[in-house]
């Protein structure tokens, strides 16, 4: 395995995105019921994350929302980031990990089912945007801090109490 200590690492926060280019690693932290979406051409070695918190922006109350926070509004950005610095629309890949059902609620209230949510609200525009999800670590009720290698196109998935996996 590489020493990730010589490469960079660009973070990515809650309800945000960036684009990274190889050997750059990407990484985002604090998916609970967020779900973090990878993007990538595997030949051109670029990739991009977003961190989305919620669903949809039919949600939002503002008139001004900040586009990263929700599935529908952020895919198509980073979508269009990455094209911008060389990633071929058609060679788009993903990878998804989070949307874990972070607590347990005694109502059935679809409110509280933020996790499940946002996994249907995101595999629905990759969908619409034809773009593959090629594996992904979904559900579940752990957190999960996620890093994307572009040189590989390996995910590292870190779960609270468990092994890393690579998908």
């Amino acid at each position: 395995m590489n020493d990730t200590h010589t490469q960079t690492v660009v973070k990515v926060g809650i309800a945000d995105l960036n684009i990274v280019t190889t050997p750059t690693i990407i990484r985002t932290s604090g998916l609970g019921s967020c779900v973090g979406i990878v993007l990538y051409d595997s030949r051109k070695k670029v990739a991009g994350l977003s961190h989305i918190l919620l669903p949809s922006s039919s949600l939002a109350k503002q008139t001004i929302i900040n586009e990263y926070k929700y599935a529908d509004t952020a895919i198509p950005i980073l979508i269009n980031k990455l094209i911008e610095i060389g990633a071929r629309r058609h060679a788009l890949q993903a990878k998804l990990a989070g949307g874990a059902q972070m607590f347990q609620f005694t109502s059935n209230s679809d409110i509280m089912r933020i996790g499940p949510r946002n996994i249907e609200a995101v595999k629905e525009k990759l969908c619409e945007c034809n773009i593959p999800v090629v594996s992904s670590d979904l559900g579940g009720n752990a957190g999960r801090t996620i890093e994307f290698n572009p040189s590989t196109s390996l995910l590292k998935i870190r779960k609270v109490n468990t092994e890393e996996i690579f998908i």
